[in-house]
């Protein structure tokens, strides 16, 4: 709980815009940001990212100048999530451009829960969250803060401001939606 509370008040000398309290609060969290990026990158060759990669990028997009504004360290990890997605997404865009070869980047829901796995191509799940945050905003919101941010349904609860049966209700749909919309974009032959 000191550790929350350390860095929940770096992240508020941060958000006032004290860069030295930034990289304390990202120096704290180093550690959790890595494992978090090693669970949603692919571990194959033809990764575009490596984890430390990850984790740097991401950092450049939450450096002080980018309005983090996390109010806590859940949050923080809430937004964390969101900036590794956004450069995992830059990152299968550049690769898809160059045309080097097929992006399958793929990302495992399985590690999350006992619940069945669901793969897909990073452009192909980026797509899919987009349409799902068109239909239900909170629903792709808990899949950015369980799949992309590792965080437990109670975390996902706080970071969110909702129940934890909600967290688990909307989870359980978003993977189910998730999984038709990734299965109708890969067609009959995918």
């Amino acid at each position: 709980m000191s550790q929350d509370h350390t860095v929940t008040e770096l992240l508020h000398a941060a958000d006032a815009g004290d860069e030295a309290a930034f990289r304390a609060a990202y120096s704290r969290t180093y550690e959790e940001l890595r494992r978090l990026a090693r669970m949603v990158r692919s571990d194959r060759a033809d990764a575009t990212l490596d984890t430390t990669a990850l984790v740097h990028e991401a950092y450049l997009k939450l450096a002080p100048g980018h309005e983090l504004s996390a109010y806590d360290r859940v949050h923080f990890f809430r937004i964390a999530a969101r900036a590794m997605r956004q450069v995992l997404i830059d990152a299968a865009r550049r690769r898809r451009t160059r045309k080097d070869a097929q992006p399958h980047l793929e990302a495992e829901f399985s590690h999350v829960d006992a619940a069945a796995e669901l793969s897909a191509d990073v452009l192909a799940l980026d797509a899919a969250l987009i349409e799902l945050e068109a239909l239900n905003d909170r629903q792709a919101r808990v899949v950015e803060c369980r799949f992309f941010a590792g965080l437990s349904v109670e975390d996902t609860a706080l970071a969110l401001g909702v129940s934890a049966p909600t967290v688990k209700r909307d989870w359980r749909m978003a993977r189910a939606w998730l999984a038709r919309a990734l299965h109708a974009q890969r067609g009959p032959a995918g």
